[in-house]
């Protein structure tokens, strides 16, 4: 039975795997076509008066908060993929927990998208503008972020039972009433 657990858990690393690759090569493809088709361009109208694509360079974190703040921004990150990845890991090999690996890997994928362009540029390219209720520009990897916590939201607020995430409470100490 433990043999087929670790086979199964493989399994479904392996298509985090791929989630993660292609949402993160999906994310760097878009915004290079972004950078050549509207850096220095007028944004490009989708939809008149609601939906734009044009182009952004952020330098701070969601909603344009804490400007040029890259180490603290990047730091963050870091601590939340770790914290992510934890879960993850924790993670029962079960069928009905498929769901929470791709929503985990969809917010894993959207953060790394942007660490790349604060790494290689000092700043995040945003693109998708609503332009209707004046929304903060935005880009494929916040799509995912978001995506991914609402799916989790959603999960572990309405489909998982309180026992079907035991696996998140820490073992007490069994020794520590001995001392009494």
């Amino acid at each position: 039975m433990e043999k087929k657990s670790t086979y199964y858990k493989a399994i479904i690393f392996f298509i985090d795997a791929i989630i993660l690759a292609v949402l993160i090569a999906a994310d760097q493809f878009i915004k290079h076509l972004v950078v050549l088709k509207l850096k220095d361009n007028p944004a490009y109208v989708l939809i008149p008066d609601v939906l734009e694509f044009d182009y952004l360079e952020n330098t701070g974190s969601a909603f344009g908060m804490l400007q040029n703040q890259k180490i603290f921004i990047l730091l963050v990150g870091f601590i939340f993929m770790a914290v992510i990845l934890f879960l993850m890991f924790k993670l029962p090999a079960k069928r009905k927990f498929i769901a929470a690996h791709i929503f985990f890997s969809m917010v894993i994928a959207g953060g790394i998208g942007n660490m790349i362009d604060r790494f290689r540029l000092d700043h995040v390219i945003d693109f998708i503008s609503f332009v209707l209720i004046h929304f903060p520009v935005f880009n494929f990897a916040d799509c995912c972020v978001v995506l991914g916590v609402v799916g989790l939201f959603i999960c572990f607020l309405f489909v998982y039972k309180e026992s079907d995430l035991e696996f998140l409470k820490f073992k007490q100490n069994r020794y520590r009433d001995m001392d009494n």
